[in-house]
């Protein structure tokens, strides 16, 4: 019995050594965890790209599912195309971000593939397949202000900084009337200048003639705004292509008189018949 009391002091200085010695390594790999993080990039840094495009497709109920299907993969097709291939990786930066989102109730949550940097052939073909891939569960009336709106907050939250922004427009239809308060195609315009935002539209004509005419009248705006038509949905992934082109293609401003950065949708037809005869 008189050895216990030793037995007890022994164990509780055995136990009180091998603490200390546990937290001298857990300070040690502290110190190297901090030393470590010192030396990486700041995860909250911005990545730069030369654009940042929001592909904004119309999935109302106007649209049937192989009309949407014929407007999914023109976009797939245009970014397997070496010359879209090509428009991205001759900017200054060599690199776009993109981003694919569905548009129709304006009440009705948009769907996203979420952003997608494009700075080489495979990153071109990822984000082609999650185009082709992507599954509808939209439907609805036709919110192009609510879609632009949403497309504006993702460039605003998406951790990237373009050189410029831009939200392309596709659809085949006018602006339903909102039965509650929703942001209107009009508020979405004033809300894409205040953030320096271009929307560029490609009206598809098979419903509504005049429809290219509308969103010329009330909805593009910004640096070189246009819109192009189209008279049918099997038409979409020809115009897509070009119209791809157009908005990746680094063009330096070269205006030198007050209104040359506008153009009338003739103006841009015309711009776009030379551009393909360059090439």
């Amino acid at each position: 019995m008189p050895a216990w009391p030793t037995a007890v002091r022994s164990g509780r200085a055995w136990n009180s050594s091998v603490a200390v010695r546990q937290g001298r390594l857990v300070a040690c790999l502290l110190s190297l965890v901090l030393l470590a993080t010192s030396f990486m990039p700041d995860a909250r840094a911005e990545e730069a790209v030369d654009l940042e495009l929001v592909l904004a497709v119309d999935a109302s109920g106007s649209v049937d599912q192989n009309e949407l299907r014929l407007q999914l993969g023109g976009i797939a097709a245009g970014f397997r195309d070496p010359e879209v291939l090509k428009a991205i990786t001759d900017g200054p930066l060599g690199r776009i971000a993109v981003s694919l989102l569905l548009w129709a109730q304006p009440e009705m949550r948009k769907e996203m593939t979420g952003w997608y940097v494009i700075g080489s052939r495979f990153d071109a073909g990822g984000f082609a397949d999650a185009v082709e891939g992507f599954q509808r569960r939209l439907s609805g009336g036709t919110g192009i202000g609510a879609g632009i709106a949403r497309a504006i907050r993702s460039m605003k939250e998406n951790g990237i900084e373009g050189r410029r922004r831009v939200v392309d427009v596709s659809g085949d239809g006018r602006e339903t009337p909102p039965r509650e308060y929703v942001v209107q195609i009009s508020q979405a315009r004033e809300m894409a200048n205040a953030h320096d935002v271009t929307i560029n539209g490609l009206a598809i004509l098979s419903d509504d003639p005049g429809l290219g005419k509308y969103y010329e009248r009330e909805m593009i705006t910004g640096p070189n705004a246009f819109v192009m038509t189209v008279e049918g949905f099997e038409d979409f992934a020809g115009a897509m292509r070009r119209k791809l082109l157009r908005e990746i293609e680094f063009r330096p401003a070269v205006a030198t008189r007050p209104g040359d950065g506008d153009r009338t949708e003739s103006d841009q037809d015309s711009l776009a018949l030379s551009l393909s005869e360059i090439r």
